[in-house]
């Protein structure tokens, strides 16, 4: 069928969710997108990780949402993804999962600080969460609003979506993305282990400080934007953005 390597790349990523220890059951779910296309291929609903194939991907179309291949129903987290990958444009790839520490803060109601440096090296800063979702919000159109409560939370804080490629969704979980469906795994996979350490950390040391702004800066940069210098030139993604600023 035409979208065959799309399918196969988002059929691993899923399967790769599950074997991280990010997904258990069928909970949580992960997409990619074809933006030449205008399609995305997502896990189709409520299918065990252990059963999915590249046959059983579900591809939308990015505009409508409407089934474009496969025979099952796609995700019931659709329309968070379609709204994201709208307003995301340089989103390829999106995770959802409710791992057990990213899942407790948004459950919590936390923001995930950033206090050293593996959290650094991939986002630029704290990990918002967002406002709890209204009972109208949640009545109807339930999953669209995810996504736009996620957009709000963007868009009212002035983050950069490609230098903090993960949210928290207050009462919910997280939803981590990414350049490719690869890299928004790999953003999933640092999130749980960030928030995992920070638990630690604030146990050891309730009183622990944010990362200053200089290390901050040191150990981002130095992986993403113009003045990379971590690993090797075909390594580096494009979630490289334009000169750097900073951020308290």
């Amino acid at each position: 069928m035409g979208f065959d390597q799309l399918k196969a790349e988002v059929c691993r990523v899923n399967q790769a969710l599950a074997a991280a220890g990010l997904a258990v059951l069928t909970w949580g779910n992960a997409s990619g997108a074809d933006r030449k296309a205008g399609v995305m291929a997502i896990k189709p609903s409520g299918v065990p990780y252990d059963r999915l194939t590249p046959r059983t991907m579900v591809v939308v179309a990015l505009e409508t949402g409407a089934v474009v291949e496969g025979a099952g129903q796609p995700s019931s987290d659709t329309p968070t993804h379609l709204h994201l990958y709208r307003y995301f444009s340089a989103v390829r790839g999106i995770v959802h999962s409710h791992s057990d520490f990213a899942t407790s803060l948004a459950q919590a109601g936390h923001e995930l600080p950033c206090l050293g440096t593996t959290h650094a090296d991939n986002f630029y800063g704290a990990i918002p969460c967002t406002r709890a979702m209204s009972d109208a919000e949640i009545q109807r159109d339930y999953e669209l609003n995810t996504g736009r409560v996620i957009v709000e939370c963007f868009k009212v804080r002035g983050l950069d979506a490609a230098r903090t490629p993960a949210v928290l969704v207050r009462q919910h979980g997280p939803f981590a993305w990414g350049p490719t469906p690869e890299k928004a795994l790999e953003n999933a996979v640092v999130l749980e282990f960030a928030a995992k350490m920070f638990f630690q950390t604030r146990l050891l040391n309730p009183q622990a400080a944010p990362l200053s702004p200089a290390l901050l800066e040191k150990h981002f940069f130095r992986k993403h934007g113009p003045e990379a210098y971590y690993g090797q030139e075909t390594k580096r993604t494009s979630t490289d953005g334009p000169a750097r600023r900073s951020r308290n």
